[in-house]
């Protein structure tokens, strides 16, 4: 069978027409069947609708987006990291506190 593209008009209508499917509670291989597509093929056009971010006009405005992103990630891992020592630190202490208190002493 020979692949078809649809129009992105096409897209449009068939994406509305599978919300309306799923409004009336059908599932994603009832709604493929009916448009004459595949599951894949309806993730794939609900993915395009809806993108996750804006596009970046230029290639330098997303690998700048990128870096800062990353650096981003890195700083809250880093604090994230210095939270959790300190809560490990806390712990430590007061488990051997607690071992200290309940060892029996010796006179």
């Amino acid at each position: 069978m020979k692949a078809r593209r649809h129009s992105p008009a096409e897209i449009s209508a068939k994406l509305e027409q599978a919300e309306a499917l799923a409004a009336d509670g059908r599932v994603q291989s009832e709604i493929a069947k009916a448009l004459g597509v595949s599951v894949m093929t309806l993730h794939r056009w609900r993915k395009l609708d809806h993108p996750a971010a804006p596009a970046p006009s230029t290639a330098f405005e997303a690998a700048q987006g990128a870096r800062r992103g990353r650096a981003d990630i890195v700083a809250e891992l880093q604090m994230e990291n210095r939270q959790l020592r300190k809560l490990v630190t806390d712990l430590l202490l007061e488990k051997i506190k607690l071992e200290e208190a309940a060892a029996p002493r010796a006179a």
